[in-house]
């Protein structure tokens, strides 16, 4: 008879149980578990200091926890560098973006992996970038008048796509997208939205989103996840709760918090 709770592991990209990082006296994340499902999106809602970029430094390899287990595609894993998360199909996309503006878009796209001829003289092949670089775009459905534009002649929606698109061509399973809708109007946060949506349709990608946007995170995460002083106060699938649910939970920590720092 299958083990359940193996099978149910297996439908797992991710899991964290108990993960604390301590930096000196310092507590950063408290004792944090989660899961991320395969074809999931995630949305980690919290406040600057509830402990949401530790956690995705620690799912990104950056910095490893005190204590706590990760596992990695059902295997428990120390992620011991970014090279390590990647090569397990670990991406991140930060806010900063980590583009060269003076460069083109599939320059971008190829950064650091560039393409080469066979031969003595190992020449950096251009056209097959290119092509490769246009073949990814169309397949994730973002529209670009030509990969020759240098990324600065973009929008900030649409150097967000490029950066997701970038993350996604080196075979990423398991994404995290660090605040990717912060600072953009109505149009450009769209454009991102229906790039996030297309690629859960797409299947294979399981999506970790930092948010600070409570409506925007409930109407793209299949479930969500309330971070607050280093701890997970509050997770529920978002069919299944509001804002107004959110926002209640969020002022009841804020009070027990100032009860405590009184006494």
């Amino acid at each position: 008879m299958a083990d359940p709770q193996a099978a149910a592991a297996t439908d797992l990209a991710l899991r964290g149980d108990k993960l604390v990082k301590r930096f000196g006296a310092v507590t950063a994340l408290d004792g944090v578990s989660l899961t991320l499902g395969r074809g999931e999106i995630l949305g980690i809602l919290g406040d600057n200091g509830a402990g949401k970029s530790t956690l995705v430094k620690i799912l990104t390899g950056f910095h490893q926890q005190t204590s706590g287990t990760l596992h990695v595609h059902g295997e428990e894993t120390l992620l011991k560098s970014v090279d390590h998360a990647r090569a397990l199909g670990i991406e991140c996309v930060y806010q900063d973006l980590a583009l060269a503006n003076s460069l083109s878009i599939y320059h971008n796209m190829f950064l650091n992996r560039e393409i080469v001829r066979r031969g003595p003289f190992r020449l950096v092949d251009h056209k097959q970038m290119r092509e490769r670089a246009a073949q990814c775009l169309e397949d994730i459905g973002v529209h670009v008048p030509s990969v020759d534009l240098p990324v600065e002649r973009l929008s900030g929606g649409q150097r967000q796509a490029i950066a997701v698109a970038r993350a996604v061509h080196s075979n990423a399973k398991i994404l995290l997208l660090d605040e990717p809708l912060a600072a953009m109007g109505a149009r450009e946060a769209a454009l991102i939205i229906d790039l996030v949506m297309r690629l859960k349709e797409k299947g294979g990608l399981s999506i970790i989103m930092i948010m600070h946007n409570y409506a925007q995170t409930l109407d793209i995460a299949d479930r969500i996840m309330l971070m607050q002083r280093g701890r997970v106060t509050y997770e529920q699938r978002s069919a299944n709760t509001s804002v107004a649910e959110l926002m209640d939970i969020v002022r009841r920590e804020y009070r027990a918090m100032r009860a405590t720092t009184a006494q």
